[in-house]
């Protein structure tokens, strides 16, 4: 598995943090238990595997060396074409331990999901959260997510969620139903995933380094 440290220099790095690839089956459980824990609406064993065995490379774990290497977060994604052949990497879950939590471990988890998202020649990067989830909209609009719509009773409990949006490579025209946020710029266009994002995010550490969706497949 690829593993990376803080002594990296760039987006995605935590000092006293590593991060590491998913490698084999027997990490399952843990990745298990640290999403379910924050989740209403805890996933099927399936919906792991069809993540986690299916998109490996976008499945990436924090290890916190200042307690031994304890496990203390994970990002899980995928990445697959749509109908209008657009090569879109999806976050479905994002969780962190609530023992580092403001350290920027969330937010580093997901910069480097989406450098793997361009590596592989994703055209964007999407994810649904909450509304209501401030901190979660917050982490992602320092990232450079900008809303694209709000969906209507998404969730089983009956809440709408926003789908968040960041364009990997060239910037197409507006759509009707964009929806800039806060962070966007005053033209109301989304910007591309950028170093510099990444380390905003970062240094604005994480209020709430979790969120889940309910996973298209």
């Amino acid at each position: 598995a690829a593993m990376a440290t803080a002594a990296e220099a760039g987006p995605g790095a935590v000092r006293g943090v590593r991060f590491a690839q998913f490698k084999d089956e027997n990490e399952l459980p843990r990745i298990i238990k640290m999403i379910d824990k924050d989740l209403s609406e805890p996933y099927s064993i399936y919906t792991y595997r069809y993540f986690i065995l299916g998109w490996p490379q976008l499945c990436i774990s924090a290890f916190d060396d200042e307690q031994d290497g304890k496990f203390v977060g994970v990002v899980v994604c995928k990445a697959d074409h749509t109908r209008r052949d657009k090569y879109r990497g999806y976050i479905a879950m994002l969780a962190v331990d609530n023992s580092v939590r403001r350290r920027g471990i969330g937010s580093a988890l997901v910069a480097r999901a989406v450098q793997e998202m361009e590596r592989m020649g994703c055209d964007e990067a999407v994810l649904e959260t909450e509304i209501t989830n401030k901190a979660a909209m917050r982490l992602y609009e320092n990232l450079g997510f900008y809303r694209d719509k709000r969906l209507s009773k998404y969730y089983l409990n009956g809440e709408d969620a926003f789908r968040l949006k960041l364009w990997l490579k060239d910037i197409p025209e507006p759509q009707l139903d964009d929806t800039p946020a806060a962070a966007a710029p005053a033209s109301g266009a989304p910007v591309p995933f950028t170093a510099d994002a990444a380390e905003g995010a970062e240094a604005a550490g994480d209020a709430s380094d979790s969120t889940s969706a309910e996973p298209v497949v």
